[in-house]
């Protein structure tokens, strides 16, 4: 959502000590600098899921100067508000019926009890029937015979109370500015083995204080694209499944500009080369 952020909203409270300090004393600099490394997305939700993007990373947050309406956050907040996002996408699933989107509300910052009562009510009363409960096993057919739509993971306690939230998804963040160390990282965490469950492999690169110092004039956009065509091409080299070096969720900042949609999807021929290929095999040995 960071393609709608607010230069005249708040800063991010959780912010570093450093940065809540010179917006306090030259608010219009610090936010024009906190804008250029907070973009990351630059595509509407729509365009986004126009685009073929099948998960959303939402980071849902309650604006201080704001009493009533959610937004979203990522070191500012966002000018549309959570329910008018949630009902975009809703209406957006009624007109691609055999769809399916995973929403990830997995960055829950300073929400109250009452807040958290109200999103989930948000939740249930958009989408409705749309809602995958956790008991069901989430294949695509299973979710068509159903006309189940949504999956929303729900990082908070109050998830395992409401049979249409999911738990958090694990997202695998590298944290770092590299994309050779991005890559390791990902690839140490695949040895280790995949969760159980859903996961996300992030191929975010995140800026720090070291980082911006050398690049006064950097950005975001600057630092990342450049770097797009590596990572695709690690992409490229996964492979979708149960074993325990596949990948599952695979998420990317400034979707549009390369070619990441089609290599994700694309991964799903080599389990469609395989099946086809077991069947075969089997066939052969009926045979004879």
């Amino acid at each position: 959502m960071t393609y709608c952020l607010d230069k005249l909203s708040p800063v991010d409270p959780s912010s570093s000590k450093l940065l809540l300090f010179f917006e306090k004393y030259v608010p219009s600099i610090t936010r024009a600098f906190i804008l250029k490394w907070c973009i990351t997305q630059t595509l509407s939700v729509i365009e986004q899921l126009d685009a073929g993007i099948r998960y959303l990373d939402l980071r849902i947050a309650h604006r201080p100067d704001v009493f009533s309406n959610l937004y979203f956050v990522h070191g500012l907040y966002t000018t549309q508000t959570v329910e008018e996002t949630l009902r975009d996408i809703n209406d957006w699933l009624q007109q691609n019926p055999q769809e399916v989107l995973i929403l990830g509300c997995d960055n829950l910052q300073s929400l109250s009890s009452e807040h958290h009562m109200h999103l989930i009510n948000c939740i249930h009363g958009i989408f409705g029937s749309k809602l995958c409960p956790k008991h069901e096993e989430p294949t695509l057919r299973n979710m068509w015979n159903r006309n189940y739509q949504a999956i929303v993971c729900y990082d908070n306690d109050l998830s395992w109370s409401y049979d249409y939230l999911w738990p958090s998804i694990p997202y695998w963040w590298a944290n770092t500015t590299k994309t050779r160390s991005l890559i390791h990282f990902l690839e140490m965490k695949k040895h280790i083995g995949r969760p159980d469950g859903f996961f996300v492999a992030g191929l975010n690169l995140t800026e720090n204080t070291p980082y911006i110092l050398k690049h006064p004039f950097g950005s975001m956009k600057k630092m990342t694209l450049p770097k797009l065509p590596f990572l695709c091409k690690w992409v490229q080299r996964q492979h979708p499944g149960k074993s325990r070096d596949a990948t599952n969720i695979i998420a990317e900042d400034l979707i549009g500009t390369n070619d990441f949609v089609s290599a994700v999807i694309k991964l799903n021929m080599k389990l469609l080369d395989r099946t086809d290929g077991d069947l075969n095999n089997g066939l052969h040995t009926n045979r004879t």
